[in-house]
């Protein structure tokens, strides 16, 4: 990556007065220049030269990118606690960055750095033409807007093409697309995109139930209990025949 094109996109993103250190601006100033930059002011590539991306999209990285990572952000945590006035003499956070950096890219972001899980698909000898559901499939996710916990369920149900797929790769598809900060409106049609294109069923559902914990340990502060989110996404005949649509929801309305 040439260093004058990662100067150039760095140089794009304009700073934050810092009047409001200074205390010649309100919080309520401040905000107001912060939400008021456009898009196109943020860098496309890291002070270290690697492409900035979506934050549920996917590169996959190679064993040295990761250590690297994890070294950067262990500092980067660090930083954050200082400034939250957290000491590290402190035993229970001592080795709090490192955990945390570690968690972030081996696991809670992982679907943002590793291979697509591995698909064997099969032929579908008998000519199966009615539904197949895989239900209660883990969602543990983080939401892009807060990175606070999505947890959920997810059920995926299909009719075959040409094609079936082992059930317990539905699964490893789903936690592939949720381990990344996500919108559930997003993740649904991630997850039903990707498998449309590996088995080219003749219908195709994708429901996912989670809570949201931006909503329940935050913000409105909702009910842990009752507060749910639901999203459905349909394709092909899931999504053009009613009856068989209304087949599917009805066998999975206690999921």
């Amino acid at each position: 990556m040439e260093n004058d094109s990662i100067n150039q996109d760095n140089s794009i993103q304009k700073a934050i007065p810092t009047d409001l250190v200074k205390k010649k601006m309100t919080i309520q100033e401040y905000e107001a220049a912060y939400y008021s930059q456009e898009i196109e002011a943020f860098p496309k590539f890291n002070k270290l030269g690697y492409e900035l991306y979506d934050s549920n999209d996917n590169r996959v990285l190679n064993d040295f990118e990761k250590q690297q990572m994890i070294v950067e952000l262990e500092k980067r945590i660090a930083d954050v606690m200082d400034i939250l006035r957290i000491s590290r003499r402190d035993p229970n956070s001592t080795h709090t960055p490192y955990r945390v950096a570690k968690m972030l890219v081996n696991e809670l972001l992982a679907g943002r750095y590793e291979e697509a899980p591995k698909i064997t698909i099969f032929p579908n000898r008998k000519h199966v033409n009615n539904l197949i559901i895989s239900q209660g499939i883990e969602i543990m996710s983080v939401c892009s807007h807060h990175w606070q916990t999505i947890s959920g369920k997810c059920v995926v149900g299909y009719i075959p093409g040409d094609y079936v797929v082992g059930i317990s790769k539905l699964s490893r598809i789903v936690e592939w697309f949720a381990r990344r900060p996500q919108i559930q409106e997003e993740m649904g049609e991630q997850i039903a995109d990707y498998i449309q294109r590996i088995l080219k069923p003749k219908a195709l559902g994708v429901v996912i139930k989670a809570k949201h914990y931006c909503m329940i340990s935050r913000g409105v502060e909702e009910s842990e209990e009752d507060s749910e989110m639901i999203t459905s996404v349909m394709r092909g005949l899931m999504l053009n025949d009613i009856n068989l649509r209304n087949e599917f929801l009805n066998l999975i309305k206690d999921f």
